[in-house]
This record gives structure tokens, sequence and C-alpha cells, in this order.
């Protein structure tokens, strides 16, 4: 069945109900300058324990949908 992907990132909006959204970092080389450049993804991502709060550093795993499988950090805050 091959393996699903996961992917970490940052919390940076928990204002639905069991859901986050997760931004996404990785870094890929220009096609032609060679220069490494950062991009950005956003996914929404199922949050059961509804626990994730802004800030925090998740693992997402693609299932059916995109799903929060750990907590890897937690936001330095209040």
């Amino acid at each position: 069945m091959g393996s699903k992907a996961e992917v970490q990132g940052v919390v940076v909006s928990d204002r639905m109900q069991k859901s986050v959204v997760v931004s996404v970092e990785r870094r890929v080389q220009h096609p032609v300058y060679g220069k490494t450049q950062k991009r950005t993804s956003t996914f929404l991502a199922h949050d059961e324990s509804d626990e994730v709060k802004i800030g925090d550093r998740v693992v997402i795993a693609e299932k059916r949908r995109w799903a929060v499988t750990r907590i890897s950090e937690r936001a330095a805050g209040v």
C-alpha cells in the first residue's frame, strides 16, 4: 500500500473546532540560478484532541485528510 506522507510544521491558526492550519516550510533550489529558497505551504489538519495551540510544532500525516499525529514541541508562551 505504500507509506503515507508525514510532514512537520508550525500551527498558525486554531480558530476552528477540531481543525488547525499548519504552515510547512521547505527548501527548494532554483532551477536556473541554483540559489536555495524557502517555500511555504499551508495545510488544514484535523485535530481530534483539540489541544493544539498557535505556535506549536506538530507532525501531520496524510490519511483520508491531513491529521495531527503528535505535538513535537509546545509554543513558548504564557
